[in-house]
């Protein structure tokens, strides 16, 4: 792996790894990281460890990596099939020595690149949420961080004369160019993995019940009622025995609400409202009934009728529409928990439509009609080989 840190690196190993594995493919992941914290667990989370000039952190850092590449070296040749050696790899020098120490075997080097402001600073703070950092104030830990960051960019040198490598866009799951002079054992399995959804346990609820929906309005900001209190009690104890690290919400109260009540019930567990899974935008109907809009509005009403899934409420969005965004939400949550077992995304009629239509096929005009009930939640677990829906009841 290469790529300064935050950028996803450990999440496509993770991902190589346990996809490999299912396939047995003897596979193992070598993390720098891991080791350093095990091995020196002083105060490596000052940014200074990591300054080029600071020859003691960089003396152990160097032993760090060779470590791990004899380590590497020896599953091989006790018959493990695929090494990943899991760090930044930085430099062109470092780069040159993993080729020179284990020259006897096929290599590729595979380059996370990752530009999103956003997205780098949410896996910050969750870099920072583990006991490395404990000892400082979360705004300490950040700027030390950071810090850190800045000095792998005076030292990182992009891949480019290297003989068989990979340029990816680890948010949006992209290979920006790929440089493949020698048959590699499998590269392409490797390579469409770079580029597909994995999810291990994907959670899809919808909200409680709130107020406007017993009025049949749509859009709005409005909260749970007692009823959607009660069903997110019951969502809550019914995955209090797992563990749920991240939920994903909205930017709506109906949704965060009802994550309140399952984070309540967790060990640590952080919600993570994002702007892309929001309700469709119904412009100027916002807040209205259906019947409102039939009464006010027939035009609208009956033209949205004859193609619900193109159709865009004046000043306001369609399905179709929508679709850019929720690629993106669900781009950040795959990058932002793919080491985790299980995700949790609480959404919205039409938005939850839109997610569940990324993951299985159906023709667009089917997709306004998906089956979103409030007391059923969608289980969906996808690999290479092997896409599961299922549509479970909590209560």
């Amino acid at each position: 792996m290469v790529g300064l840190p935050a950028r996803g690196k450990s999440t496509i190993a993770t991902k190589i790894k346990e996809n490999l594995k299912n396939d047995s493919i003897k596979s193992r992941i070598f993390n720098n990281g891991d080791l350093r914290r095990r091995l020196f667990p002083q105060n490596t989370s000052v940014a200074e460890f990591y300054n080029p000039e600071n020859r003691e952190g960089m003396a152990i850092r160097e032993k760090i990596s060779m470590i791990n590449m004899e380590r590497a070296r020896n599953y091989l040749r006790d018959g493990g099939d695929v090494a990943i050696l899991d760090a930044t790899n930085a430099s062109l020098a470092r780069r040159k020595k993993i080729r020179y120490y284990l020259d006897d075997h096929s290599m590729l080097f595979i380059e996370c690149i990752n530009d999103n402001a956003e997205i780098i600073n949410a896996s910050i703070r969750r870099k920072i949420d583990t006991s490395e950092f404990r000892h400082l104030t979360n705004e300490e830990a950040i700027k030390s961080f950071e810090k850190r960051i800045s000095y792998y960019v005076s030292i990182y040198s992009p891949l480019k004369t290297e003989s068989d490598f990979v340029k990816v866009d680890s948010l949006n799951k992209k290979v920006i160019q790929e440089e493949i002079r020698n048959d590699l054992p499998y590269y392409e399995q490797i390579r469409d993995l770079l580029i597909t959804d994995t999810v291990k346990h994907l959670y899809l609820i919808r909200h409680g019940e709130t107020y406007f929906n017993l009025e049949n309005r749509i859009g709005g900001d409005s909260s749970l009622t007692g009823n959607g209190r009660l069903q997110a009690e019951a969502l809550a104890k019914y995955f209090s025995k797992k563990d749920i690290p991240l939920i994903f919400t909205s930017e709506k109260k109906r949704t965060i609400q009802t994550a309140e009540y399952i984070k309540a019930l967790q060990k640590n567990c952080t919600i993570i409202p994002l702007a892309e899974f929001n309700e469709i935008n119904s412009g100027i109907c916002e807040s209205m009934s259906y019947e409102e809009i039939r009464r006010e509005m027939p035009h609208v009403y009956n033209t949205r009728k004859k193609d619900k899934y193109n159709y865009i409420y004046p000043e306001g969005e369609s399905y179709a529409t929508m679709k850019q965004r929720i690629e993106r939400g669900i781009n950040k949550v795959l990058y932002l928990s793919a080491i985790s077992k299980n995700i949790m995304i609480i959404g919205h009629r039409a938005a939850n439509r839109m997610i569940l239509s990324h993951f299985f096929f159906r023709r667009e005009e089917d997709v306004p009609y998906i089956y979103t009930p409030m007391d059923m939640f969608y289980y969906i677990s996808t690999s290479q080989k092997r896409k599961l829906f299922q549509l479970k009841r909590y209560q």
